[in-house]
């Protein structure tokens, strides 16, 4: 585990990669990754929690999260809204942001692709990412589902409700200087410019080819 606090946030549009970008982080820097959909299942499955964490409401049940104790940390899903970054000021102040910037058509492309398990949160992208077999979960072998928010028709009002909530956070963090941009279609192409820009603050327990 690296020794130096830093609590880093990575913020981008559904389907942009954010999971896909934290779990690389707390591979390469040891860093505990919370991630507020993971949250949000858990609490609801064993009935507590708030349903609106997800969404654009209330965050009282998920920012007591925030202040537990942990060497470093990287965080995905959260804040999506300037209420809720205001919120997170008061109890923790981060060391930098990361936007992701995914173009519009390669968006729309992916979360019509995206198949999900339910009961684990597992994602599936029929395109570069499919179940072993067609349909169904690769550990238990249950249904997939397609979330009502992925289905074509949905994805356009989903990326401008983003758009729209976003826009005020990221400019509220570029004024601090701590948002750092990051553009492109693929993840993987994204990810040595991460590797690069988090190098820079903590040393890194996997090199950048490990991961």
């Amino acid at each position: 585990m690296a020794s130096k606090l830093l609590r880093a946030v990575v913020l981008g549009p559904p389907g942009s990669g954010k999971g896909t970008v934290c779990e690389r982080i707390a591979r390469s820097f040891g860093l505990q990754h919370l991630s507020s959909g993971q949250f949000l299942r858990k609490n609801l499955r064993g009935g507590g929690g708030d349903s609106r964490v997800g969404g654009f409401g209330s965050i009282a049940a998920f920012l007591p999260l925030l202040t537990a104790p942990f060497s470093c940390g990287a965080h995905t899903g959260f804040p999506r809204t300037l209420g809720q970054a205001e919120a997170l000021d008061r109890i923790c102040e981060l060391d930098l942001v990361i936007s992701l910037n995914i173009p519009f058509e390669t968006l729309k492309d992916r979360l019509s692709a995206r198949w999900v398990h339910p009961a684990s949160g597992r994602v599936y992208n029929m395109d570069f990412n499919p179940p072993h077999v067609q349909g169904v979960d690769d550990l238990t072998g249950e249904p997939l589902v397609q979330s009502e928010d992925d289905r074509p028709e949905a994805v356009a009002a989903r990326l401008r409700k983003y758009k729209d909530a976003a826009k005020p956070v990221i400019e509220l963090y570029k004024s601090r200087g701590i948002l750092h941009s990051f553009s492109g279609t693929e993840t993987n192409k994204i990810w040595p410019y991460v590797y690069t820009l988090l190098s820079s603050k903590i040393p890194p327990l996997l090199s950048d080819e490990e991961n």
